[in-house]
């Protein structure tokens, strides 16, 4: 069992996203936050070791090298961006899994099959409503287990008066409404909601402090793929 600090030692080793651009809304996860999502993957629901994995929109692959790392049988990263693809590659022939890791350059429309584990850190929708529905359509459509991040439905307020001077935090969480009928009606059921903290430094020219800090909300959802979906 791999330690949650080694694990975020590990995965800070990651370059960022070399040339993000706003309108994808390419921001990085952050080390805490994709070791906090492996670490309920791998060791609370045993959905990682010698399984198939697929990282969704993966950047520069901080969650499909995770899962590599935490004994994955086959992890898959795929990604419209050419360049964070590579930087993928390179991240994960340096940290020794180059072997069990594989890349795309392509939309996430053209994946076929089926996967044990869905991990996805989609775009939020603010830059383009609704960005984040087809990455959930498309990880119920292929993967058997989908841990899928979106942002909380909690008030900024909330997080300014309880959350803003904390370096991490998790809690369990109810979905949002609207999410869960979204996940119910293409077939998923949501099992658990994880709320975490995630911090993220100025990237573009319209963000105005030099860290943001906002609450997300992490969906682990159930396909009847699994064989032990019921509705």
């Amino acid at each position: 069992m791999v330690r949650k600090l080694d694990l975020e030692i590990l995965l800070a080793k990651i370059e960022p996203h070399p040339c993000p651009k706003a309108h994808l809304e390419q921001y990085t996860i952050t080390p805490e936050v994709a070791a906090e999502i492996l670490y309920i993957a791998a060791y609370t629901n045993n959905d990682i070791a010698d399984k198939t994995i697929l990282d969704m929109g993966c950047g520069t692959g901080r969650l499909a090298i995770g899962g590599a790392l935490l004994g994955a049988k086959e992890a898959v990263g795929i990604d419209i961006d050419k360049s964070a693809v590579k930087a993928a590659y390179n991240c994960a022939e340096k940290l020794g899994v180059k072997e069990n890791t594989h890349w795309v350059v392509a939309d996430i429309a053209v994946l076929r099959g089926t996967f044990d584990t869905v991990l996805q850190n989609p775009p939020f929708g603010i830059q383009k409503r609704k960005a984040d529905r087809r990455f959930l359509v498309k990880a119920l459509e292929v993967g058997k287990r989908i841990y899928s991040l979106h942002k909380s439905s909690k008030e900024k307020l909330e997080l300014a008066r309880n959350f803003s001077k904390r370096d991490s935090y998790l809690e369990s969480a109810t979905p949002s409404p609207f999410l869960e009928r979204f996940i119910v009606e293409h077939g998923g059921k949501v099992t658990a909601v994880y709320r975490m903290l995630m911090t993220i430094p100025r990237i573009f020219r319209f963000h105005t402090k030099r860290r943001h800090k906002f609450l997300v909300d992490l969906y682990v959802i159930e396909t009847r793929k699994t064989g032990n979906y019921h509705n």
